[in-house]
């Protein structure tokens, strides 16, 4: 018996559009989208910008739900674009707008530029006291599984955006640091191997930082790699407290010598520039 294919459906696309060097302010289009099983939102975009309008603007790069390049909102609800399928979250009408709490840049491109700015200013990488056996190592860092899954479920973020499109603080309070920086910033001050963990305390802890955070869990609830940044916002809540108390455990990584017959890999060499002379 011949499979059965299954039917087109012709589903009413509303965009969210807004081109500053026309538009006074955002208006909606009306689109009609032929849809078929497996195809994407991203997919829908495509097929809209390649038959029906080339100035649809929207922001895309992997395709595959790693770059965080194509969060928007679907139907009301931040997510990605090239994770999204279509008929999963509706057979009638689909709804698309840029991601709220950021600038708008062009219809449904938000402006993410405020987000890695806090990123920047929390140092979300490895730092340690002793900068002479970083940049020279003899020994190597120590750490155990139980050290790494402490933090591993965070290191999953993909800085897209989404988290902070559900955050009601970031809502009302556009200089709150927002629960993807805050996230970053637990990450690594729960990383065994890291030293500047006081450092980033006094930044998460000032005005409009982590006890801003009333928990209404948003964030993570449209979080499309399950990192749960409300749960790490409120462990390191509790490691503030703790540390003001003087009731923090003391963590660092111990150096481990390293064995006799081991060598590093030597550095790979620096291409010759190709362009610009």
């Amino acid at each position: 018996m011949e499979k059965e294919t299954e039917k087109a459906n012709n589903i009413t696309v509303y965009i969210r559009r807004f081109d500053p060097e026309k538009d006074a302010a955002p208006r909606q289009q009306q689109y009609t989208l032929q849809v078929e099983r497996g195809m994407t939102v991203l997919d829908g975009l495509h097929m809209l910008k390649q038959t029906q309008d080339p100035t649809l603007g929207f922001r895309f790069s992997c395709r595959m739900g790693v770059c965080g390049s194509c969060g928007m909102m679907i139907n009301g609800v931040p997510g990605l674009a090239c994770n999204t399928q279509i008929l999963d979250v509706t057979t009638t009408a689909l709804t698309l707008a840029p991601l709220p709490n950021f600038n708008l840049i062009r219809d449904l491109v938000s402006d993410l530029v405020p987000m890695f700015g806090v990123l920047k200013r929390l140092q979300p990488y490895i730092q340690r006291s002793d900068v002479e056996e970083m940049e020279n190592p003899t020994m190597e860092y120590f750490q155990t599984h139980h050290q790494l899954e402490e933090f591993l479920q965070f290191t999953y973020c993909i800085k897209c955006g989404c988290c902070m499109a559900g955050c009601p603080t970031m809502a009302t309070d556009r200089e709150y640091l927002g629960p993807a920086p805050l996230t970053q910033a637990y990450r690594y001050n729960t990383d065994s191997r890291d030293d500047a963990g006081d450092a980033r305390k006094n930044l998460v802890a000032s005005s409009h930082g982590i006890f801003s955070c009333h928990y209404a869990g948003e964030c993570s609830k449209v979080c499309p790699k399950g990192v749960d940044p409300a749960r790490a916002i409120q462990l390191m809540k509790k490691d503030l407290v703790l540390s003001y108390f003087g009731l923090a455990k003391h963590k660092c990584a111990h150096l481990h010598k390293k064995p006799d017959k081991a060598s590093y890999k030597p550095k790979i060499d620096v291409p010759a520039h190709t362009v610009g002379k």
